[in-house]
């Protein structure tokens, strides 16, 4: 079920909220929970085997650890521990990898393996990253077995960030899963953001998205510079809204339900380096890689060769974890060299230039990477920086005067809508004519009414409606 469908707005989200309301407290979390698995079946209605496996497996694992942890049996409590790790990643392995591995060593000769075209259940790479951190959370002493079943479920299954995140660590929302709050200032500005999520998707994510399809599908005779850099731009735009727009839905749903999830995105386009860029892009999975991977690895505190082979080992797993494509591996290890070279000299000589230049900079390697991310075709990788780069195309042509030209409000309009400046501006306005909360309300209400009903208006009407992060 997709958060911006007319089953999800018109019938789901509000049944399951006004029930959500009227029961006791007690029994929140069990409706949650059955809520959730409606949620999830009505797409997956078979791999809802899967995820139940893996909260099943994961409750008495978790507990397992916590006892021997408890008795004083650290050994028993690591073996537990590992075997509980290599389950999970081994799940997702077989699940996402398994058709990636065969293409792999069919491709060597030696040996020709059928592919088993495994079907790639929604939203696993998210579910089974929580499980994880929660038996590390466990096995390290960050928090307690949870002894609730149900409590546990609910907290691997919470429709809300299920299928794409953001990736809620276990230690965060503990206390929460026992005991929650519901006030009517949360739940109104839970729904505020996540009607302001609505539109991020609805009006700028879909509208880049079918700029970038028609791009990315033109001919070689009709390319030029300007229209590859016009479709890399709109899908620069495209996966932005349409990733912090789901989060920001995400988010205000949990903030309605009592929950207080972490933010995902921090205006990552205002970025002057690509170090800073991934501090504000994604950033509960930036988080958990640091916490779970680069940290236990050594991090930065075992010299710098090993801290650059931490770097690539998390930098290789983070594009893998995006898909099983080469273009994805490729795409990791390219953040990886920009991240290296800035963390050896190149921030030293950023700090010596103009703001608008380090901007710039920034920009132009996020821009370049988001093709890498887009074009699992590697033929059609090539081709479209090549043709980015002015190989055998011209400057411009007719048709891509007449597509900027069309689209140049909207790249406008979205390029200052991913910045901060609306709520400076709208901050400085309010200073300025010293508007009181009552006034402030009102106005946020009625600019999010007039939201939902434009973005009510393009789901009825339109037809491109997809999540680019419901595929990882």
């Amino acid at each position: 079920m997709v958060f911006s469908s007319i089953i999800f707005l018109c019938v789901f989200m509000p049944v399951t909220f006004a029930v959500y309301y009227l029961c006791p407290a007690k029994a929140r979390n069990l409706l949650l929970l059955i809520a959730s698995l409606v949620f999830y079946a009505w797409g997956e209605p078979v791999y809802i085997i899967v995820m139940v496996f893996c909260i099943v497996f994961n409750y008495f694992a978790g507990r397992l650890v916590f006892i021997f942890k408890e008795a004083s049996m650290p050994v028993k409590a690591e073996i537990s521990f590992i075997i509980s790790i290599i389950a999970d990643v081994s799940i997702l392995l077989f699940f996402k990898y398994t058709n990636f591995f065969i293409e792999i060593i069919n491709n060597t000769g030696f040996k020709e393996m059928p592919v088993l075209h495994i079907v790639l259940p929604i939203g696993i790479s998210f579910y089974t990253f929580q499980a994880i951190s929660y038996i590390a959370d466990v096995y390290m002493g960050n928090a307690k077995a949870q002894k609730n079943i149900i409590n546990f479920a609910m907290y691997i299954c919470m429709f809300p960030q299920l299928i794409a995140g953001p990736v809620v660590r276990y230690n965060q929302i503990s206390n929460e899963i026992h005991t929650r709050k519901i006030s009517g200032r949360d739940t109104a500005e839970g729904l505020q953001k996540f009607i302001t999520g609505l539109g991020k998707k609805v009006i700028f994510a879909n509208q880049a998205g079918e700029l970038w399809e028609e791009i990315s599908n033109i001919t070689a005779s009709g390319s030029s510079v300007l229209i590859a850099w016009l479709g890399a731009i709109a899908y620069t735009f495209q996966i932005y809204f349409d990733f912090s727009g789901y989060s920001d839905m995400a988010s205000g749903m949990g903030q309605m339900l009592g929950f207080k999830f972490p933010e995902n995105f921090n205006y990552p386009y205002q970025s002057e380096s690509i170090t800073e860029f991934w501090r504000r892009w994604h950033i509960s999975l930036g988080t958990w890689f640091k916490e779970y991977v680069y940290i236990p690895l050594g991090g930065s505190h075992k010299g710098f060769p090993r801290q650059a082979c931490n770097l690539f080992i998390v930098w290789t797993l983070t594009g893998l974890w995006h898909g099983a494509s080469w273009n994805f591996i490729i795409w990791g290890i390219y953040f990886f060299v920009l991240l290296f070279m800035e963390k050896c000299f190149l921030l030293k000589l950023l700090n010596k230039i103009p703001k608008i230049t380090r901007h710039i900079y920034a920009l132009f390697f996020i821009t370049a990477g988001w093709i890498i991310f887009a074009c699992e075709d590697l033929n059609k990788l090539f081709n479209y920086l090549k043709t980015m780069a002015g190989a055998g195309v011209p400057l411009f042509n007719n048709y891509a005067v007449y597509k900027l030209y069309t689209n140049i409000l909207l790249l406008l309009l979205m390029a200052i809508c991913s910045t901060k400046l609306p709520v400076n501006i709208i901050n400085r306005l309010s200073i300025k004519f010293k508007l009181n909360e009552i006034i402030i309300f009102w106005t946020k209400a009625a600019f999010t009414i007039i939201l939902l009903i434009t973005s009510m208006a393009l789901i009825i009407n339109g037809s491109y409606n997809p999540f680019l992060y419901f595929r990882f």
